[in-house]
């Protein structure tokens, strides 16, 4: 019997050959057809709930849905537009306008930072795959809402109004809503948006970021002076900890800078996160993060497939941006993490799971607030993650 070896997030890994792991092409290929079956039948549920789009589910298993204003609202609809993207199926490419659609009046919302998860991943990919030119003129409206939030004194977009005594709290997801403002910035010619992303990108990069590369979840600043009041966390398991989801959105952020300027500081960000991750002595066999990575409880206590999705859908794209061996390291704990993510572990069932695609994400556990539970985000990252991949073998 031959042995083959197989190198995963870093492992060498003896395989012999009559127990291989599976292809990844055929893993790709089933989990978007089922993809598409499981939206599907979400579609069909979700076009009786006029102006709403899915959100969670509750403990009993029924479908959470959520006002178009919510931070999440761009997700189902960018998904099927991935889904159109893969398949050519025309009847995507129509569920994908009409829930787009749900979401035009966002354009006008001064009051959120997520713009960018909002506008971008549902008409920025509208926009992308059908050359619709009211979907232009939607981003860039969206796009200058979303820089009225600039705070020059700090050089940070504003996350949060005031609360929980915080001034002016910057959280590490912003990160991911620049993508956005560095596509307005190609489309208009404005330079106003790429210097907000650089400032916020630089200023996230000096504060939020510990020596180890992991990062605080939220920074406040003082709105008068512009420095530094508190460094805290809102969805972590405390202040100094590293809640999994949001080292993966810092991540994710400094890959697309790096694409989008070409500065190799914000590459070396890339990498410094990435070796984090990666290396992680509390990084489960699976790459499939727990929620938070200093939570004592581990291993007896909730994963986030969100973040494992965010983190493969990054490392794919960072793989290609980096030289050996450090590219193959990225590609392999990416493809580690989308065999997890594919099996049964975190793959629903058809038809269950209230019609999402992965099981197992937290939103918010010191909240008691979306725990072991699916998220329209992880299934947006898996998708995204599977296409990229897709990409980069074909």
């Amino acid at each position: 019997m031959k042995t083959r070896l197989f190198i995963l997030a870093g492992f060498l890994i003896a395989v012999s050959s009559c127990n291989r792991p599976a292809p990844m092409d055929g893993i790709i290929r089933e989990s978007m057809n089922f993809s598409m079956e499981q939206y599907t039948l979400m579609y069909n549920v979700m076009k009786g709930i006029p102006g709403r789009l899915p959100r969670t589910i509750d403990a009993a298993g029924s479908l959470v849905t959520a006002e178009p204003d919510w931070w999440t609202s761009g997700f189902f609809p960018g998904t099927l537009w991935y889904l159109y993207e893969y398949s050519g199926d025309v009847k995507f490419r129509e569920y994908a306008e009409e829930m787009t659609a749900r979401i035009e009046k966002e354009k006008d919302n001064r009051g959120t930072h997520d713009l960018g998860f909002m506008l971008y991943c549902s008409f920025g990919n509208g926009l992308r795959l059908t050359g619709n030119e009211a979907y232009k003129d939607i981003l860039l409206t969206g796009a200058k809402s979303l820089i009225t939030r600039y705070r020059p004194n700090i050089g940070c977009i504003q996350s949060w109004n005031s609360r929980r005594g915080w001034q002016c709290p910057v959280i590490i997801d912003n990160m991911m809503n620049l993508e956005f403002l560095m596509w307005a910035f190609r489309v208009s010619g404005d330079s106003t948006y790429y210097r907000i992303c650089v400032n916020h990108s630089d200023t996230t990069m000096k504060n939020h970021f510990r020596p180890d590369y992991s990062s605080w979840h939220v920074v406040s600043y003082d709105t008068i002076s512009g420095r530094v009041e508190k460094k805290q966390t809102a969805q972590g398991y405390s202040d100094a900890s590293a809640w999994s989801r949001g080292q993966c959105w810092g991540l994710y952020g400094y890959v697309v800078m790096y694409r989008e300027t070409g500065l190799q500081k914000y590459l070396d960000q890339a990498t410094g996160i990435a070796e984090f991750l990666i290396n992680h002595p509390r990084m489960p066999e699976d790459g499939i993060p727990y929620w938070d990575f200093d939570d004592p409880a581990i291993p007896d206590t909730e994963r986030d497939a969100s973040a494992g999705a965010i983190m493969a859908s990054a490392l794919i794209e960072l793989s290609g941006m980096t030289a050996e061996p450090a590219s193959s390291r990225y590609l392999n704990m990416a493809e580690l993490q989308l065999r997890s993510l594919a099996s049964p572990r975190y793959r629903a069932g058809k038809g269950e799971n209230g019609n999402f695609i992965l099981m197992h994400s937290t939103g918010s556990l010191p909240d008691d607030s979306e725990v072991n539970v699916p998220l329209t985000y992880a299934d947006y990252y898996f998708i995204e993650a599977l296409l990229r991949y897709r990409a980069l073998k074909d």
